[in-house]
């Protein structure tokens, strides 16, 4: 246990982490295509033309939620709180806006893109946590954390 986070799991951070890598070896070194989530979903959803092949794009989304379950079925399930639909879906297409804007959501970028040493991938990651720093920082200040 960690002091200053008493919930922390780190083991399973790791190996949650090692699971993540291997993933997108194995679609960059099977399929030459990056694992990022944003593109496979559209591939997957067919709004984009190019990409993983389809079957594959759709297999890795069913298997996003799929593992969440597996998980939660057999580890219990883990509390959280999530703020009004509402809230959710006006950041929902925020983000989604910016993914397009940017080529590649935070998991492309800042697994795939950083692991290869791709410089758009390291700055569009820097951003990415800038701006996690950032907002949290003003969060705490309004009193919303």
């Amino acid at each position: 246990m960690i002091p200053a986070f008493p919930h922390a799991q780190p083991v399973e951070g790791l190996i949650g982490g090692l699971m993540i890598g291997i993933a997108a070896a194995i679609m960059l070194l099977g399929l030459g295509r990056i694992a990022g989530v944003s593109g496979l979903v559209a591939r997957a959803t067919g709004l984009a033309d190019s990409g993983a092949p389809r079957s594959i794009a759709a297999a890795f989304m069913i298997g996003l939620p799929l593992g969440a379950l597996i998980l939660s079925l057999l580890s219990g399930a883990v509390p959280a709180r999530f703020p009004a639909l509402s809230l959710l879906l006006i950041a929902g297409l925020i983000v989604g806006f910016g993914t397009r804007m940017g080529s590649g959501c935070t998991s492309g970028h800042g697994v795939c893109g950083v692991s290869r040493l791709s410089l758009r991938s390291v700055l569009a990651t820097g951003l990415f946590m800038a701006s996690g720093f950032i907002t949290v920082a003003a969060l705490r200040l309004a009193g919303g954390l």
